[in-house]
């Protein structure tokens, strides 16, 4: 406490009030009213209007009037202005006034009734009182009245004067109630009525009548009873000529100034720590209340005083608090490592942690001193406590036996603890006189370790224990080397502290004087932001102008912008800077309190502060709620949050927004909830939901999600796209119309997996044969580009199967039948083409020179006309040329040379050729008659180049070659007779008829397994026998070709044996070829009808697993 000033009036000062601002005192003195200004105490006026003593007198909360009230039965209502309004009376002498804080309507108080009086109404509403009553409150919210009566019973009214509740007090009319008041403190959960009797007790009640705690003794009679504005601290007044400071529970503090006589009024200045006192001797008293700091610092552990009784530990790095309820008077705080000591008025407490962890914060009672202490510092150790008083120190045990002690030659300003073992301490200690000493807590010594001129009021020693800093009484650091004691270095600090008291007075301008003078950047922004809150702004201007805060700057010229164009509404502009401050509750009731909630709101969402923004709503609209939540939903998707997005946009009923993230999160599991969630009807959401299932290959999800929404389309596509067949074929059965969109796709996918004899089946299915025919055109097309003309063979004999299979329809039969011969024709061309060009290719050859031979002469032969796409002339005749040279046809050697010097030769064949073409010349010009190729039906020698192609150039009968060799086989080609059936002439075939013997002319031996037909020297040729053999005869010289025709005769007479069919399906007639050399046994493909020399088939059918042609596999039964 500090500062006092007194005067004296003529009379009995029985009550006082101060006007809301603080800026004038009323004092009831004798039967006059005196008008004090605060600021500094000059008397204004004073107020007769009274006959007799005023007893009471008090102020509204809107600082537009005040009243008194006086034995002389009257109260008067004046203003502010210090102008009498108006006067009604009570029946008996008026006791206490009170105003509502919120409606302003007056109670006024007799020895036996009650006064309700307010502006809007002309008369006084008077209720009987059973006692005098002496004093009266009102609730903060304005809703009920506290009454206090002679007789210990407390009254609590509604507005109306009703009686609520009663409260009948134990010591009833032996402790009659002097003074009441309502904690004005907004924070408390419960009204609370404090209660001062003269049974010499305080007491505490909730509004229900409720006794919260115990009466605590007072030992004197109390006459005034007053809280602080905020509610934190009681003054009381009375019998024993002093004001003692109380905490809100009771716990009584100390003295705030003792006095000559009883005191009967005391009173706080609004929002300050000033305290005016009035006597019944007539003296006022004016005091300034300074709560010093008690605290307590180790390391990251800062102790300090909270509520006077309570002490709070906070970890400065963990930021945890942990509070200390001592319930008496806290005098001194000392903190070291794990040890706590508070010094309380009669005792001092040691505490000490529960365990050694750095993070712990649970401290434990572990000894209590009961002592009263005198000292100035208190510091603790491991096993010590340290006091000081003035210059002497004392060391005592945690028992209380003083253990050591030392006296100094000056006044002790500072001590401070700097480690060592456990009750071994050092301890620092600065003096008055400038002298810095190093005592050791076992050791009387003390060591001296520097002296300086002026007076040490903090100081601390290095890590190293090399350096030492003081603070003086100048404020001004000075750090010293402690070996050489030299000064190092030293600091001046600011002298802001003038500042600050202007700042609390809120003397705006004269602060600004002061940090003129010199303060530092952080005390010019607390100057700025004061006199911001303040409205003072042209302080506010210069000061953020001096720290260059511009966003605070623009702030400011907004408002004044604002004002010039009539804006006046201070709660508005305060709102806005407690906006700037990040003050947000409070600028949100501002905002509110001036009817703009919609400012609020938006402040709220900018800030993405959603949850405050909701309760601040409460349960208003529920269209600004789901607004809301959107709003804080797209504020957690652009700050990367899409879990808690996803959450807030279902909940605001926004699914696609939702459902959006989900998906591009691939969060399958949410996107399901909310599929299954959604109506059916809700057609866009769940189209959504299943475009991101089948994006995120969820097909099952997807197909839930259809069924829900009855979408069979995409539920078919869905199908198609993950290759389900067997769920699409299912759909196509129930669903016939959407066979189309099975089938092909289902064709198509097979064509490209190579599976084309099923998707020509899946495209037949579809009744897209058109379309089977263009996908295998396109891929023989691929594989001739690619020259992989083995596949390409093996396409193009697909192709004219499926052609042929189109032929079935009487209305393609012509056109389909041109392309299957046409198809075959280059299954055939190519097939053979791919042993030429792995020859012209490739590295090392893989066919056999006679076979090369073959091919490239069967090549020229069929390609008389045009050359297919991929097949290259130049690369056939270089080959025929080169193995004709070497099987000795050297004549044909030298044609394909000579055709080659015609053609454009690539520069890798020029020199090879034209060294073929002159070495050719040195060899005979004929070709070697083992290579000549025989005709089997009519016997004639062909020559190795034929102009008519593959046919024989006598009987014109064309030739059968087999698919690997291309040798001529010994096959004739025959065709029934007309009127005779396919069926009709297998069966005939399959009798096996014998023939009609000549005597003597053969020889048959049978043995057990063969038989054996020899043919004597005398017999004629097999063939007069053979009916089939008279057959092969023509007319020489003929152009056309006869076909050999065969009679059922014939038919009987052949051995099935020596028979080939291709069997080809309708609408093609069935193929009959008769091999003339029975004994070499040739082999035919029952797929393809391809004919091959048996010992050539069996090995190519073992190294392919299948017919080297039309790769029908030989465990594959069909034909």
């Amino acid at each position: 406490q500090a500062g006092r000033e007194t005067g004296r009036e003529k009379g009995n000062i029985y009550d006082l009030a101060f006007k809301p601002d603080g800026m004038q005192l009323i004092l009831a003195a004798g039967n006059r009213l005196l008008v004090y200004d605060t600021s500094d105490g000059t008397l204004l006026q004073p107020l007769k209007g009274h006959k007799d003593t005023v007893y009471c007198v008090a102020y509204a909360k809107d600082g537009k009037r005040f009243a008194s009230g006086s034995a002389d039965k009257s109260v008067i209502i004046w203003t502010s202005k210090l102008e009498g309004i108006l006067k009604y009376t009570h029946n008996d002498s008026i006791q206490c006034v009170s105003y509502n804080p919120v409606t302003h309507q007056l109670a006024s108080c007799s020895s036996s009734d009650v006064g309700l009086w307010s502006p809007e109404q002309k008369s006084v509403s008077k209720h009987k009182s059973s006692s005098k009553i002496t004093c009266c409150s009102w609730t903060n919210d304005g809703q009920y009245l506290a009454l206090g009566m002679f007789n210990g019973i407390i009254s609590i009214r509604n507005k109306n004067g009703d009686e609520k509740v009663k409260i009948e007090r134990p010591g009833g009319s032996l402790s009659p109630i002097w003074s009441i008041c309502w904690n004005p403190s907004r924070e408390e959960h419960n009204d609370i009525l404090a209660v001062a009797d003269w049974g010499q007790k305080l007491s505490f009640y909730q509004l229900s009548g409720k006794q919260i705690g115990k009466d605590r003794s007072l030992n004197f009679d109390p006459c005034c009873l007053s809280y602080f504005t905020k509610g934190e601290y009681i003054l009381l007044g009375g019998s024993d000529k002093q004001v003692s400071l109380f905490t809100k529970d009771g716990v009584r503090l100390g003295t705030v100034g003792e006095q000559n006589s009883w005191v009967w009024t005391c009173k706080v200045k609004p929002d300050s720590n000033y305290v005016v006192v009035g006597c019944q001797d007539g003296t006022i008293s004016f005091y300034q209340l300074i709560f010093s700091t008690v605290h307590g610092l180790y390391k990251d552990r800062y102790a300090y005083r909270d509520s006077m009784t309570d002490v709070i530990v906070q970890h400065l790095i963990t930021e945890q608090k942990v509070r200390i309820k001592c319930k008496e008077l806290v005098k001194k705080i000392a903190i070291y490592k794990n040890r706590l000591a508070i010094q309380l008025p009669e005792k001092i407490l040691i505490y000490e942690l529960y365990s050694d962890d750095s993070s712990d914060m649970h401290y434990r009672v572990k000894e209590k001193i009961v002592k009263k202490f005198e000292c100035n510092l208190l510091v603790v150790c491991a096993d010590h406590i340290i006091l000081c008083q003035e210059k002497r120190l004392q060391c005592l045990s945690f028992s209380g036996v003083k253990e050591r002690e030392w006296q100094m030659e000056s006044l002790i300003r500072y001590i401070k603890v700097i480690g060592g073992p456990p009750g071994r301490e050092g301890l620092l200690v600065g003096l008055k006189n400038g002298q810095i000493l190093k005592i050791f807590v076992d050791n009387l010594f003390a060591i001296v370790l520097l002296k300086q001129a002026t007076a040490v009021r903090c100081l601390d020693m290095s890590a190293s224990r090399n350096k030492l800093a003081v603070v003086d009484e100048n404020d001004t650091c000075l750090v010293y080397d402690i070996h050489t004691k030299e000064l190092l270095f030293q600091v001046k600090s600011q002298r802001s502290a003038p500042m600050y008291q202007y700042l609390d007075r809120k003397m705006f301008k004269e602060a600004y004087q002061i940090a003129c003078l010199g303060v530092t950047d952080t005390d010019w922004r607390e100057l700025a932001m004061e006199a911001l809150e303040g409205l003072e702004f042209e302080t506010a201007k210069k000061a953020f102008t001096r720290v260059q805060d511009l966003r605070y700057l623009e702030l400011i010229n907004s408002i004044e912008e604002r004002k010039k164009r009539g804006e006046t509404n201070n709660d508005l502009f305060l709102a806005d800077v407690f906006s700037y401050q990040g003050k947000f509750h409070e600028a949100a009731k501002l905002y509110k309190r001036s009817g703009h909630e919609n400012l609020a709101l938006d402040m709220y969402t900018d800030l993405r502060m959603f949850e405050y923004a909701k309760d601040f709503l409460g349960s208003g609209d529920p269209k600004e709620t789901k607004m809301l939540i959107t709003k804080q939903a797209d504020w957690a998707r652009n700050i990367n949050e899409p879990k808690a997005a996803v959450e807030m946009y279902i909940s605001a009923g926004e699914h696609v927004k939702a459902i959006e993230i989900s998906g591009d999160h691939g969060w399958v599991d949410t996107l399901i909830d909310i599929a299954r969630k959604l109506d059916k009807a809700e057609r866009e959401p769940l189209l959504m939901c299943a475009y991101y299932f089948k994006k995120l290959d969820n097909p099952g999800y997807a197909a839930e999600t259809y069924l829900k929404i009855g979408d069979l389309k995409s539920l078919v596509q869905l199908h198609v796209e993950t290759q389900r067949w067997d769920e699409a074929f299912a759909l196509g059965e129930k669903h016939p119309e959407f066979k189309d969109d099975i089938y092909v796709p289902y064709a198509q996918w097979l064509a490209e997996n190579d599976r084309f004899e099923e998707a020509q089946k899946a495209f037949h299915k579809a009744g897209r044969q058109r379309e089977a025919v263009r996908v295998l055109e396109q891929l023989t097309h691929n594989a001739v580009v690619e020259s992989r003309f083995n596949d390409a063979a093996y396409y193009y004999w697909m192709l004219s199967m499926q052609c042929l299979d189109i032929a079935q329809d009487p209305a393609q039969k012509d056109v389909m039948l041109d392309k299957f011969r046409h198809f075959q024709h280059l299954a055939e061309l190519y097939h053979g083409y791919h042993a030429i060009q792995r020859y012209t290719e490739e590295p090392f050859s893989f066919h056999l020179p006679e076979t090369l031979f073959n091919i490239s002469r069967f090549l020229l032969h069929s390609l008389t006309k045009d050359t297919p796409l991929g097949i290259s002339k130049v690369n056939t005749l270089f080959t025929l040329a080169k193995q004709s040279k070497a099987l000795g046809a050297y004549k044909l050697a030298r044609h394909a040379y000579d055709k080659l010097q015609g053609l454009q030769i690539p520069a890798r064949f020029q020199k090879s050729i034209e060294l073929g073409s002159l070495t050719i010349r040195s060899k005979p010009f004929h070709d070697s008659e083992e290579l000549v190729p025989l005709c089997y039906r009519c016997s004639t020698n062909n020559p190795l180049l034929n102009n008519l192609g593959n046919v024989c150039i006598n009987c014109r009968q064309p030739f059968v070659f087999s698919a690997s060799s291309y040798e001529v086989l010994h096959l004739v080609e025959f065709y029934l007779e007309e009127g005779i059936t396919d069926e009709e002439a297998v069966s005939l075939i399959d009798l096996e008829a014998p023939r009609h013997k000549r005597e003597n002319k053969w020889q048959e031996i049978t043995s057990n397994n063969s038989q054996t037909l020899r043919l004597d020297e005398t017999v004629d040729s097999m063939g007069d026998d053979d009916p089939f053999t008279a057959k092969l005869s023509f007319e020489q010289g003929g152009s056309e070709f006869v076909p050999v025709v065969v009679n059922r005769s014939v038919l009987r007479s052949m051995s099935r044996r020596d028979v080939l069919i291709k069997r080809w399906p309708p609408p093609l007639q069935w193929q009959y070829f008769r091999s003339l050399l029975p004994d070499a046994s040739i082999t035919m493909c029952p797929s393809c009808f391809q004919m091959f020399h048996s010992e050539d088939y069996e090995l190519l059918v073992l190294q392919h697993t299948c017919c080297p042609y039309c790769r029908r596999r030989i465990d594959d039964p069909s034909p």
